[in-house]
């Protein structure tokens, strides 16, 4: 069954629905064209959660910022020096397939 076929089962019931498929599904199942490792890294957000986990760390360290711009300036160079590290794969996201 094509996804044509799927949307349009549900185009009576479920208009809504249908024309959220219609417009998303083939964006959301594009992840499936990668290899198999680059797969698995991309269809979790557990990168995104190590980061934000990283950043309370860093911050919660330092916890009296003298102004607004001083706790920006920090998590800037905290994301500049993991950028780096991941640019030169030392870290997490490798895009090698395994």
């Amino acid at each position: 069954m094509s996804q044509r076929d799927k949307v349009a089962r549900y185009r009576k019931s479920t208009p809504g629905l249908a024309s959220w498929c219609e417009a998303n599904v083939a964006e959301a199942v594009t992840v499936i064209g990668f290899a198999p490792g680059h797969r698995r890294r991309l269809r979790t957000n557990n990168g995104l959660e190590r980061l934000n986990k990283e950043m309370k760390r860093r911050t919660r360290v330092a916890t009296l910022f003298p102004n607004e711009a001083s706790p920006l300036r920090m998590v800037s160079a905290v994301l500049s020096e993991i950028s780096d590290d991941w640019e030169t794969e030392r870290s997490y996201p490798s895009m090698e397939a395994r």
